[in-house]
């Protein structure tokens, strides 16, 4: 279940992309007939697993994300955190729903550097109200060490107003 993004398109349809159901949605972007969100394609993760509320990216920490302590920046941590999160709220969407982001918060276990090496940031929907969807997300190594964890909220919405 991993992704190819090499034939990638560069942008979405947002009317045709609503129409699915979010685990349709994540499907498309896994199979690449959707493009992951442009603020990722610079940061080479990798949609790996999914399931409805569950998702798993798997990004590899690089020099060029480090930040003046020769660790990945936490921006760079927390933007793998807010995505797997993100996209765990989007695999349970109705057509025609949305869910933007309300809050998300992180926490840093350890610093992440290349030594880590293939990362995993798993994120899971621990609740899905009518309105509101909690989650919770990890990011570890493959040996199932934390490096960080978060939590974030989502509001859904209605595309069509």
């Amino acid at each position: 279940m991993t992704t190819d993004t090499a034939s990638r398109p560069a942008a979405s349809d947002p009317a045709r992309f609503m129409e699915l159901g979010g685990l349709q949605r994540v499907e498309a972007i896994a199979a690449g007939r959707e493009p992951m969100a442009p603020m990722l394609q610079g940061l080479e993760v990798t949609l790996h697993a999914w399931s409805e509320g569950r998702i798993e990216l798997r990004a590899v920490p690089q020099a060029r994300f480090y930040n003046f302590m020769n660790a990945a920046h936490g921006g760079w941590a927390l933007t793998l955190l807010d995505t797997c999160m993100a996209l765990s709220a989007l695999s349970t969407l109705l057509p025609g729903e949305f869910a933007p982001t309300l809050d998300t918060s992180g926490k840093f276990v350890r610093p992440i550097t290349e030594q880590a090496g293939e990362l995993r940031a798993m994120g899971q929907v621990v609740s899905r109200g009518r309105r509101v969807i909690a989650m919770d997300g990890r990011i570890e190594d493959a040996a199932g060490r934390l490096y960080a964890h978060g939590t974030s909220t989502c509001l859904i919405s209605d595309w069509r107003g």
